[in-house]
């Protein structure tokens, strides 16, 4: 059974930075893409960043690039997250998000994926 565990979340002041882990069991981050979504208060899922299964392109979202950074240690099956120059907007719960499937079409959309972790708040404070 695939399952997936963030850590890492918590509360930073504007320009600091925070990582977020995604721990997996149940597949190998070889197989699989993976990606973090996030979602703020009363708004729908947000894409963040993917990394393709093996570890290869990335791909992140217009309001992230340059700030956030997206790696994989396909030894230990994590993934995560470096945020940095965080702003007040960043605030959201963060998701990880895996599937075995790569469509370089559908990789920022939240359906392409089976599967999620259960999410970690970030909160940046200005």
């Amino acid at each position: 059974q695939v399952q997936l565990r963030e850590s890492g979340g918590g509360l930073v002041q504007a320009g600091g930075s925070l990582r977020l882990s995604c721990a997996a069991s149940g597949h190998s981050s070889a197989t699989y893409t993976r990606a973090w979504f996030r979602q703020a208060p009363g708004k729908g899922r947000e894409f963040v960043a993917a990394i393709r299964r093996g570890g290869g392109d990335t791909f992140y979202a217009d309001s992230v690039k340059g700030r956030f950074t997206i790696s994989g240690n396909n030894a230990v099956n994590t993934i995560a997250l470096q945020m940095d120059r965080l702003e007040p907007e960043d605030t959201a719960i963060y998701y990880c998000a895996a599937d075995p499937g790569f469509i370089p079409s559908t990789v920022r959309t939240p359906d392409a994926y089976d599967y999620w972790g259960q999410g970690t708040q970030v909160t940046v404070s200005s």
